[in-house]
């Protein structure tokens, strides 16, 4: 993946092609401007992480199906892949360094977790569905990632080995559970997006010592993680 950035698109190419006009029709218009992400993107092979049945839709604006042969199911169960300017806006965000151990969770199909690989020194990520974590990891098998590890396990309560410098999770949640605050190392961050339809925001908490400083830089809506509780629906 540490390859050149290309700046200009290739006509010749139908897949880079694609991808070009992701980059600068989709993400570069949601303030992702970092050009090391944008550089990032524009060597990450996306289409490869997508199940055949859907490589058409890689580099649209929608959240990509990953399992089922309904789409509409696939993305209401969690089962999608965030849309390419989100998955962008997050990495550029997060601000990751080449010395960070991260931990994500929801694999997925093992996309974002290649894209945090690419930028960390280490990546963790917890997927409780096992098709999808299989898939997550014959994806970064075949694409070469050698320092991020799939766990099959609940990411509610995160993992026991942390701390971790980043943590992030990749789909939505009502709230943030406290036990993941709590494996934040010092000067660590953690991104989520928070929130129910029709308002959801992506939240990013910084922890200095024992002090948590939340901001919310921006709105989206974005599936369910599976296995994170949801508020209850009566009120008193």
């Amino acid at each position: 993946m540490n390859m050149p950035l290309n700046t200009s698109a290739n006509t010749s190419d139908p897949v880079a092609q694609a991808r070009y006009n992701m980059i600068e029709q989709q993400i570069r218009p949601w303030n992702v401007l970092d050009a090391d992400v944008l550089d990032l993107l524009a060597v990450a092979r996306r289409e490869e992480f997508v199940p055949p049945a859907y490589r058409s839709l890689a580099f649209m604006d929608i959240e990509v199906p990953l399992l089922g042969s309904d789409a509409e199911d696939a993305v209401r169960l969690g089962h999608s892949m965030l849309q390419p300017r989100v998955e962008a806006r997050i990495l550029q965000d997060l601000a990751i360094k080449p010395t960070d151990r991260v931990l994500e969770i929801g694999s997925g199909s093992g996309y974002m977790t290649a894209l945090l690989a690419a930028r960390a020194q280490q990546v963790v990520s917890i997927e409780i569905v096992p098709e999808l974590a299989e898939m997550a990891r014959e994806n970064l098998l075949s694409a070469g990632v050698q320092n991020a590890e799939v766990r099959l396990a609940d990411g509610a309560n995160g993992t026991t080995d942390g701390p971790f410098d980043v943590i992030v999770l990749s789909g939505s949640v009502a709230e943030v559970p406290a036990a993941l605050f709590a494996q934040l190392r010092d000067g660590g961050r953690l991104g989520a997006i928070v929130g129910s339809e029709p308002v959801m925001r992506f939240t990013l908490t910084r922890r200095t010592g024992e002090r948590f400083e939340t901001t919310s830089p921006w709105d989206t809506i974005a599936p369910r993680l599976v296995g994170f509780p949801e508020p209850s629906g009566f009120t008193f």
